[in-house]
C-alpha cells in the first residue's frame, strides 16, 4: 500500500530539498486547469509537499512541465530560481536533438 505524502503549509527559502516539479492539474472545485508549482521538502523525517498555485494553465502554453531534482543538494530558493529559468527556454525538441530525422537504419 503506498503512503500518503503529508502536506507542508510553509517552506523557507534556504531549506534543503528533495525536488521541484511544475505541471497542470484540475483546480480544487472544477475551476479548470491550473499550473501548481510542487516543492518537496523533509518534515519530520518524512516526504512533505509544498503546492503553489501559479493560475491557469492557459498562462504557460507551449512551456513544457518540468521536474528539477535536488536531493537536498539545491535550498527551495535556488530551484525555484532554476525553475523561473527554465520556464523561459524555448520548448525542447526532442526529435531535433536526438536526430531522430536523419536516423537511417542499415
Amino acid at each position: 500500500m503506498a503512503e500518503l505524502t503529508i502536506a507542508a503549509n510553509t517552506i523557507r527559502g534556504n531549506e534543503r530539498a528533495i525536488g521541484l516539479v511544475e505541471t497542470n492539474y484540475q483546480s480544487p472545485g472544477n475551476h479548470g486547469f491550473h499550473r501548481y508549482q510542487i516543492i518537496y521538502v523533509i518534515r519530520d523525517g518524512r516526504l512533505a509537499e509544498f503546492r503553489r498555485d501559479m493560475g491557469v494553465s492557459e498562462n504557460f502554453k507551449g512551456i513544457n512541465p518540468m521536474n528539477i531534482p535536488s536531493l537536498l543538494e539545491h535550498t527551495v530558493d535556488e530551484l525555484m530560481f532554476l525553475a523561473d529559468d527554465f520556464r523561459g527556454q524555448p520548448k525542447l525538441d526532442v526529435h531535433e536533438l536526438l536526430e531522430l530525422d536523419n536516423f537511417k537504419l542499415v
